[in-house]
């Protein structure tokens, strides 16, 4: 369910791409920090932002979830920066090689790009790599493989 189109969070993430949110985030929120950019998969992408001290978001970290062309699927709101793992198991919690305990989300935010992200590591998951130059990522997905 979306939040109301006077949520920040949801205002950000009908940007709909990556370059869009950002500039929005500048304009509402002010500068921002890239602290950390995951990857899960090909076609998952997690984009943590330290935003400064403001009243015009929820929270001064947002975890904002692309696909592989910088379509922005959801955006989450924590105090502090989430455990990478501890996210993934959140996501899929019926997947074992996630572990840890998520902190609390202050706010989230959905878009028509979103769909259940554990589709992306299955055992048969769609892949744009060569099955002799990929290797399975932990949790699931696929990467290029180290050794090539």
């Amino acid at each position: 369910m979306h939040a109301t189109t006077s949520d920040p969070l949801q205002h950000l993430a009908d940007q709909l791409t990556l370059d869009g949110l950002l500039s929005a985030v500048t304009t509402t929120a002010g500068p921002w920090e890239l602290v950390a950019h995951w990857t899960q998969g090909e076609f998952h992408h997690d984009v943590v932002l330290r935003v400064g001290p403001t009243e015009a978001l929820p929270a001064p970290v947002l975890v904002v979830a692309t696909n592989c062309n910088g379509g922005v699927k959801e955006v989450l709101a924590f105090e502090d920066v989430p455990d990478r793992w501890a996210l993934w198991r959140w996501r899929c919690p019926d997947n074992a090689e996630f572990e840890g305990e998520l902190g609390p989300i202050v706010g989230q935010a959905r878009t028509a790009h979103w769909f259940d992200p554990c589709e992306l590591l299955v055992h048969d998951a769609r892949s744009e790599l060569k099955p002799s130059c990929r290797s399975r990522q932990r949790g699931g997905g696929w990467v290029l493989r180290s050794d090539r």
